[in-house]
């Protein structure tokens, strides 16, 4: 069988034979084909083979050729690939930024609406969390009751009661260890068409008491409770009462401190190491014990129990301006923090939520000086009421014309202009 390469290498076993062994031929002077024999042979077609060539370019340009000849278009081009992506850390990607996404306005609206929504549930569900953690009792007295008159009158009663005081809290509060129940402050607030109008009973007014004849006020609550306190004052006032609010010591230091803290203003030094009580004069920021100290003093006063009522006022007025301002309503976690406040204080049975957010109110505007501040008229410090006088300011509040009240029948002490000049 022919070697298969024989048509590159010549005809053999793979190796060219050696020349020198072989025989020589005669030279002929001619050669068959009448070609001299001086002149190069033009090589035969198996003398030029070589390899294939693949030649992809030329073959691309046929199918082409082809193909549009067939159907008159190119074609089809195939599709181009997806770019790589960087390798992470590669410094040539490094500052390169993606396309710019911009939020769509309806969906940044939605956001918002998302967001208020939230933020105005938990203002209802904390203030709701508020009203509800308060304490109700019952305060309304049986039997015969003064008509309801034009108006709302509130009965604010601060105890002095102990209950749920430790020695530890006792002492820190300077408040001894009293038995009983008795209340250091009893205000009464009208709301109504006119300013509002915060009066004070002084604790001492010697008044009589159903079933128990004349004696101090507050002797009354600790007899029989808020309900003969209301049905005392009823009795010797003629108001109509038509809520209820009190506060004990430790609800009064709890209170201050949910608020935040009170302003108070005392217009000289006060020292009274009987109350705790040790501040300089001009206003200055009070917590719970300090301000229930500043409450509760009667002999740093000039007039004992009558400057004291002055001074719960301006406490009280205090907190009703931190509570129901809108720093505390707008934001739930300082209504949380009043919440907390909250332990202590006691409302009637029957007051709704509603009714406590307008006495807050109310309470707020006796700080911003927009209500009057009188204590009932009285004409000594044993404490008598001044009858005559007392009468006629009680008849203004009977009727709702607080706006009408003349300047000198509402004084802070309750005592005439003349006498405390």
């Amino acid at each position: 069988m022919p070697d298969q390469y024989d048509w590159l290498f010549g005809k053999g076993k793979g190796s060219s034979p050696d020349p020198s062994k072989q025989p020589q031929p005669s030279q002929p002077t001619s050669r068959p084909d009448g070609t001299p024999a001086g002149r190069p042979v033009p090589p035969s077609d198996d003398a030029t083979r070589a390899m294939p060539v693949d030649d992809r370019e030329a073959r691309r340009a046929r199918v082409g050729a082809s193909y549009s000849a067939n159907s008159g278009s190119r074609p089809p081009t195939p599709p181009t690939p997806p770019p790589l992506a960087p390798t992470p850390g590669d410094p040539g990607t490094a500052g390169r930024r993606g396309p710019r996404r911009f939020v769509s306005f309806k969906t940044a609206r939605r956001v918002v609406y998302v967001l208020v929504l939230v933020y105005l549930v938990s203002i209802v569900w904390v203030g709701l969390g508020v009203a509800n953690a308060i304490v109700r009792v019952d305060w309304e007295p049986k039997g015969t009751r003064p008509a309801d008159q034009p108006g709302t009158n509130y009965l604010i009663v601060a105890s002095d009661s102990r209950k749920g005081l430790s020695a530890k809290q006792r002492k820190k509060l300077s408040t001894g260890d009293a038995a009983g129940q008795r209340t250091d402050t009893i205000k009464i607030l009208h709301t109504g068409s006119g300013p509002n109008l915060l009066m004070s009973i002084p604790r001492d007014s010697y008044v009589p008491i159903p079933g128990y004849g004349s004696t101090k006020i507050n002797a009354a609550f600790a007899y029989g409770g808020p309900q003969l306190l209301v049905k005392t004052i009823e009795q010797d006032t003629g108001l109509h009462i038509d809520g209820y609010v009190e506060i004990g010591m430790g609800g009064l230091v709890n209170l201050v401190n949910g608020v935040g803290g009170v302003t108070i203003c005392p217009t000289k030094a006060m020292n009274d190491p009987l109350a705790g009580l040790h501040v300089k004069a001009g206003c200055q920021h009070a917590g719970g014990v300090k301000a229930l100290a500043y409450s509760r003093s009667r002999h740093a006063q000039t007039l004992g129990d009558i400057g004291r009522e002055e001074a719960q006022t301006e406490v009280i007025g205090q907190i009703g301006k931190k509570a129901a301002g809108p720093g505390t309503l707008l934001n739930p976690f300082k209504l949380h923090r009043l919440k907390k406040g909250t332990s202590g204080i006691s409302v009637g049975k029957g007051m709704s939520t509603v009714q406590m957010a307008r006495f807050a109110l109310a309470m707020k505007s006796v700080s911003g000086g927009k209500a009057l501040t009188c204590g009932i008229p009285i004409s000594d410090l044993y404490v008598h009421w001044d009858k005559t006088r007392a009468l006629k300011l009680i008849g203004y509040l009977k009727a709702d014309k607080t706006s009408t009240i003349p300047a000198g029948l509402c004084t802070a002490s309750g005592l005439p202009k003349s006498v405390t000049g």
